[in-house]
């Protein structure tokens, strides 16, 4: 029996691609995997993995009886099973996996930060609740020997708030290379119109999909797709009803990840249009960056931080000095005009495509998780 390693998570595993990625590496390291999530009423079964899966069917699908039900199950769960390695994917997943490791004393725990999670928009509206995430962050993080996270500038704030050192392993895609691409057609899109896209598991509020609907009522020959999921998707859909705009803002819910980057291809722009309306946005560096610049489609997207960053250093794309309908829609009509500037951007995608992958950030993690076989 070789080193058995329990990854969790709260979400129903069908498309945290982040989470995948580190499931297969871990793999390649010589653990034995088990991902565990949660069920919803509308979870789509999971495809074959090389690894074991596991998840929990609850009373509850949100809220704080959730997150307690949750970690209650995800307790007795780890604690009856012989564990060497325990990886805790946010901070609703750190109280059962902390708990279980002080039973354990072999067992060897990291904690993986998606997010700057106690200043999620969900949680800056509710500070009651927020307080109590945060008690639990402050009480538990201190105490972590390991720990990761996506980006530099969430690395730097919790290394100032707990004087812990916080690597950094960035939510990068792959190198993709498939063998074949759905055309447009074999994917309902329309052969000649000029195509953006908002891709993503995470279409969610303040995160500019209101915007880009707005500003498809500014642009000519222009079709917006929304390819993913998200809180503000029936919204959206009704929205688009009401504008009548149904033949030129397209609806393709969630996506396997390589058929989802088929329509990320096809696509002349992507959208990265998360607002600064809490720090845990501000700070954000969406993998969806990464899959615009490996299918090769240059990006537009807000001034944040580490997003700005990737586009100015690959130019590979237009930073919006501010996020309005009209900003978007400038933007968009100047790629329109200037077919010259989308080449050159494209060329831009493949060449930072061979640096920001997947692959070389791997090395990174090598140091964290080193294979069993050294």
């Amino acid at each position: 029996m070789g080193n058995r390693a329990f990854v969790s998570v709260t979400n129903d595993l069908y498309t945290d691609n982040r989470v995948n990625k580190i499931c297969m590496f871990l793999i390649d390291q010589g653990y034995q995997v088990t991902l565990i999530g949660r069920v919803r009423k509308d979870s789509s079964p999971l495809t074959d993995r090389p690894y074991a899966t596991k998840r929990f069917k609850l009373l509850w699908e949100k809220g704080p009886k959730f997150y307690a039900a949750y970690n209650l199950r995800l307790f007795f769960y780890l604690l009856f099973r012989r564990t060497d390695l325990l990886v805790a994917n946010d901070l609703d997943t750190l109280a059962a996996n902390y708990i279980v490791s002080k039973f354990k004393f072999k067992t060897r725990l990291v904690y993986d930060s998606h997010e700057y999670f106690t200043q999620v928009p969900e949680l800056i509206h509710r500070p009651k609740t927020q307080k109590i995430w945060e008690r639990i962050e402050g009480f538990i993080f201190p105490r972590l020997k390991t720990v990761y996270t996506v980006n530099q500038s969430i690395a730097r704030i919790y290394a100032e708030k707990y004087g812990k050192h916080v690597q950094v392993v960035r939510n990068i895609s792959p190198s993709w290379k498939p063998k074949s691409i759905p055309s447009r057609k074999e994917l309902g899109l329309p052969e000649h119109q000029f195509l953006i896209i908002l891709q993503g598991a995470g279409i969610n509020i303040d995160r500019g999909a209101e915007e880009a609907v707005e500003a498809m009522k500014l642009l000519i020959d222009v079709t917006l797709l929304f390819v993913g999921s998200g809180d503000v998707i029936e919204k959206l859909q009704e929205k688009v009803k009401a504008e009548q705009l149904e033949h030129r803002v397209l609806f393709f819910g969630k996506r396997p990840y390589n058929e989802m980057m088929a329509f990320t291809q096809h696509a002349d722009l992507g959208l990265t249009l998360d607002k600064p309306t809490s720090d845990n946005y501000r700070y954000s560096l969406p993998n969806k960056v990464f899959d615009y610049i490996h299918a090769e489609t240059p990006i537009i997207g807000t001034n944040l931080v580490e997003v700005a960053h990737v586009i100015s250093t690959h130019h590979v794309g237009t930073v919006l000095p501010d996020l309005t309908p009209e900003n978007l829609a400038s933007a968009i009509r100047h790629y329109q005009e200037h077919p010259d500037v989308l080449l050159t951007q494209k060329a831009n995608c493949r060449v930072a495509a061979t640096s920001e992958n997947w692959e070389k950030e791997q090395e990174i993690l090598k140091k964290i998780y080193p294979s069993l076989e050294q």
